[in-house]
């Protein structure tokens, strides 16, 4: 399939509500294996930059195009990507961008995208410059949420947020403790010439210089690495786990924190992972099966407990709750267009609702860790605050970290540039009184 017709199609299913990291797996078989990096890049990089690509499609085209040809808008929307931020030759981005109208079956459009970018490199200067005060375009984030984030947080912090999400994100790892040290794995990679560094925060985390290939990581086959984000390496320390325990890990896919949990500590009793959608607990599986691990896999409603739980109640709950995923948007940035204001208040009620339910879950003097990726307050906080005011027996246990920003119910860690994701934490324990450590 020709990459330009391949990426139109997925920004329009995108724009139609679908996600991006659905899509992508499928429409890289689609296309030649040497395509596939350029496929991955035009996708993020214009789901990244929509925001400033809309507001100039809304300046060019003289009237907007109809939902049925929204893949022509994809194509549109893409090939601006490409002449603002990708260092192809502009006459090489305008052939093959107006080319794969013919493999849209939209040889309708051929002149219509020939106008529209010729257009837009005449005018370029211009366009930009009428932008200049315009909040949106220049943080190309949603009005909605670039408000939100402006809200939430001082200037200087919000500025932190956006600029990161809209940067590439970095590629982090985690030694398997069981299999390797951090200082041996480092030399492995020094070994094998791949670039890479301690991560700030996590005793186990490594960022590599630039993202690549799993396949070419040293003994990743064998178990002895794992990729994952050094703020959600951060959950398995917060539970304290001790041997003999027995930990749930709610919403787990794909599987990440479960295998760190056994990773710190080895001897624990019994390890339970849910997740509703069974599709995704094979990912779980698959990574347990790689470093040598077990757990006890269930996909259920987490928070319907009667689904799966049977009765025995859990020394350790950590919730990594639905949520926006603010605090990722680098990482998926069709969140900028797939997430609507009303998304919050209905994900802060399921929010509630897990950690009310997953409540009576937890043993006495237990441990709840409830976790998001999210910088919206809504959704941290606030959760935090109304359980705690509903429920006497819980009180919060402070963090005490070098790592984040204290707020009044947990840390609130941000996206930084070649750094850590966007992450909240909060955590709780079961007590007879509702009294802060």
């Amino acid at each position: 399939m020709n990459v330009r017709a391949a990426a139109a199609e997925v920004i329009a299913r995108v724009l139609r509500g679908q996600s991006l990291s659905a899509l992508l797996p499928e429409y890289s078989d689609r296309v030649e294996e040497k395509d596939r990096p350029l496929l991955k890049e035009m996708c993020f990089g214009t789901m990244r930059w929509y925001p400033q690509i809309a507001i100039l499609l809304k300046q060019l085209l003289a009237k907007p195009l109809r939902e049925k040809d929204l893949e022509v808008q994809g194509l549109l929307a893409c090939g601006l990507y490409q002449l603002m931020h990708m260092r192809i030759a502009e006459h090489a981005i305008l052939n093959e961008t107006v080319s794969a109208t013919t493999k849209l079956n939209r040889r309708w459009a051929k002149g219509l995208v020939n106008a529209v970018l010729r257009n837009f490199q005449r005018q370029r200067q211009e366009l930009l410059e009428q932008q200049e005060s315009n909040q949106v375009f220049q943080a190309a984030h949603p009005k909605w949420l670039l408000n939100k984030i402006v809200e939430s947080w001082p200037a200087e912090t919000a500025e932190q947020i956006i600029a990161a999400n809209n940067r590439q994100a970095p590629m982090m790892l985690r030694v398997n403790a069981l299999r390797s040290s951090r200082a041996d794995y480092l030399k492995q990679l020094a070994d094998a010439e791949i670039g890479s560094s301690e991560a700030s925060h996590s005793a186990q985390g490594i960022l590599l210089n630039s993202p690549m290939d799993v396949s070419l990581l040293p003994a990743f086959a064998n178990g002895f690495v794992s990729v994952q984000d050094e703020a959600a390496q951060l959950a398995a320390p917060l539970l304290m786990l001790e041997s003999g325990q027995s930990v749930l890990d709610a919403c787990c896919a794909p599987g990440g924190k479960t295998c760190h949990i056994l990773e710190s500590q080895p001897d624990l009793a019994r390890v339970v992972a849910v997740d509703l959608e069974p599709r995704r607990l094979t990912r779980v599986d698959e990574n347990l099966q790689r470093l040598g691990l077990e757990a006890e896999i269930i996909a259920a409603d987490a928070s319907d407990l009667k689904q799966w739980w049977n009765g025995q109640p859990f020394d350790r709950i950590l919730i990594d709750a639905p949520c926006s995923a603010s605090g990722v948007i680098r990482r998926h940035p069709d969140i900028k267009i797939l997430r609507k204001p009303a998304d919050i208040a209905k994900l802060s009620g399921i929010q509630l609702q897990l950690v009310n339910q997953l409540w009576q879950a937890l043993g006495k003097d237990g441990i709840l860790l409830y976790a998001t990726c999210s910088v919206l307050p809504d959704e941290n906080d606030q959760v935090i605050r109304q359980f705690l005011a509903e429920n006497a027996d819980a009180s919060l246990l402070t963090i005490d970290a070098d790592w984040g920003t204290k707020t009044d119910y947990g840390r609130q860690l941000f996206p930084e540039i070649n750094g850590n994701d966007g992450f909240y934490y909060s955590r709780l324990q079961k007590t007879a009184d509702n009294n802060s450590e």
